[in-house]
Formats: structure tokens, sequence, C-alpha cells
């Protein structure tokens, strides 16, 4: 389990770090900035540790960079409030990736039940989607602290109980096999 919080704060460290830095600082442009280099520097310090990057990690990469530097270029906060969705399409679309979430499951239920944590990344790929599409609908009233419950409880919660429905859905799909293999 800890592998996989490993793997998923890894995946979102610059997203962590943007986050944590806005909410100190309550400034937009620097914590863009130490997002884009906190990125750009986690990947430079894997490949000189000679470890294995992803697709995730180029994408998260992209993704950053890229919408860093339209956020540095615009400093407008209908952007600002609007860009989160572009993050869940973007990372919604990278979802839809065949077998995506395999590389955060253990050994057991990527032996046992491949093919329901298949389904289980394209249903996060739709829940990125809609929360991508909630977030438009959010910003464009222009209300910040609308914005902010929107991004904070209702993606976060959405997100955290998705996880703990995955978790336990697979948890008894992975038990029944396994009990039915044993039988047999």
């Amino acid at each position: 389990m800890k592998d996989v919080f490993a793997r998923l704060g890894s995946d979102l460290f610059s997203a962590i770090v943007f986050l944590v830095v806005y909410l100190v600082t309550d400034n937009v442009i620097l914590a863009t900035s130490v997002a884009v280099a906190g990125a750009i520097a986690q990947v430079i310090y894997a490949r000189i540790k000679g470890q294995q990057l992803n697709y995730m990690t180029y994408a998260s990469l992209a993704l950053v960079v890229g919408l860093g530097a339209i956020t540095l270029l615009t400093n407008d906060p209908r952007f600002m409030m609007a860009k989160p969705s572009i993050a869940h399409f973007a990372i919604g679309a990278i979802m839809l990736k065949r077998g995506w979430m395999l590389r955060y499951m253990p050994p057991m239920v990527v032996e046992t039940v491949p093919e329901y944590v298949t389904a289980a990344g394209y249903a996060w790929a739709v829940l990125m989607f809609v929360i991508g599409a909630g977030m438009i609908v959010v910003a464009s009233t222009g209300d910040l602290k609308l914005w902010a419950f929107y991004l904070t409880v209702v993606a976060g919660g959405a997100k955290i109980l998705a996880f703990a429905v995955q978790y336990v859905v697979l948890r008894l799909i992975v038990t029944s096999r396994r009990r039915a293999a044993a039988r047999a």
C-alpha cells in the first residue's frame, strides 16, 4: 500500500507543490513557478538516478510546464479557476490508455483481476471528465469561494470516495476469486 501512495505522490508531486505554495503564499505566480521548477527537477532527478520514467510522468510534466506557462503569461483569475478542468480533461484522456492503472496495483490484484483494474481505469477517466466539466461550470460563476469549495470538497471528496469504492470492490472480487480457486 505504501508503494501505491509513493507512486501517486510522485505522479502528483507538482500539483501538491503548487497547492501547498499557493495556500501558504496566496501567490499564483510563485506557486506556478515553484511547481514547474519542481516538476522539471523531479524528472531530472529520476533520470540521474537511472529510474525508468513512464507515460504518466511525461504527460504530467508536459501538463505542468504547458499550463504553468499559460498561467504565467495570462495571470487571469478566470483562467486560473478553469485551469484545473483542462488538467482533469487531459488526465482523463491519459487515463483512457488501456491498463494504465495496473502499475498502481499490488501483484495479487494484477494477477487475479486485471480486467477489473482496466475497467476501474476507464471509470477514473470518466470521473476526471465529469469533475473537469463541473470545474468549468463553477469557474464560469467567478465565485472564488464556490470554486475553492468545489475544488477541495467536491472534486477531492469524489476522488477519495472513488478510491475507497474501488479498493473495497477489488478486494471483494480478489478474495472471492482466490477462495474459488482454492476450492477448485
